[in-house]
């Protein structure tokens, strides 16, 4: 399997990205358009899924991110692309959350996730994704702070970029996560 793929972003769209690797174009499903510029040197975890009729890969900002999406797709019933888009809408810890808290409304809520599907997820996955993450689950401080950082325009995968590095620093309040997440997301755009 293809763990990442590291070169220069020569296209992307919607919900797919080109990048260049040493002369070779790889075409990525991937949910975060919104995060990379034409020309700018990154870094994608991928997922090479194979069928019969099919052979295409999907790509993650963390290796977290891609975790999750390989959890969601042992689900049954579950989808690379419902995944992708799941890991897309909404950042890995208010996912992991809803699915450990077995909020079947939420998860409803995603693109192509029925009342059937949401039930099988919390049913497969609950108490599975928390002992992989490493760190606790995300503050409801934490969450306030990147819904803040959402309704101040920032995209979602600018959100999900800082959302580990809030993680890291435990018992702040949420207007104290909302200008940590600021400060970084601040540092992002003067060194990208």
């Amino acid at each position: 399997m293809i763990a990442f793929i590291r070169g220069k972003v020569f296209a992307y769209g919607i919900d797919w990205i080109i990048l260049d690797n040493q002369g070779i174009g790889y075409r990525i499903n991937f949910g975060h358009p919104e995060s990379v510029k034409l020309n700018q040197e990154i870094q994608i975890f991928t997922y090479q899924h194979v069928r019969e009729d099919e052979l295409s890969l999907y790509g993650f900002l963390s290796l977290e991110e891609q975790e999750l999406f390989l959890k969601l797709i042992s689900v049954k019933g579950l989808g690379p692309r419902t995944a992708m888009a799941m890991c897309s809408k909404f950042p890995y810890t208010q996912i992991v959350q809803s699915i450990e808290n077995g909020d079947i409304s939420f998860l409803k809520g995603m693109p192509g996730v029925g009342n059937k599907t949401a039930s099988q997820i919390i049913l497969d996955l609950k108490g599975k994704l928390v002992s992989a993450n490493k760190n606790e689950p995300v503050s409801t401080e934490i969450q306030d702070a990147l819904e803040g950082l959402k309704s101040l325009g920032y995209k979602q995968g600018e959100i999900q970029s800082v959302a580990n590095s809030l993680s890291e620093r435990p018992g702040l309040s949420s207007d104290e996560y909302l200008k940590l997440g600021l400060q970084l997301l601040m540092k992002k755009k003067v060194g990208g």
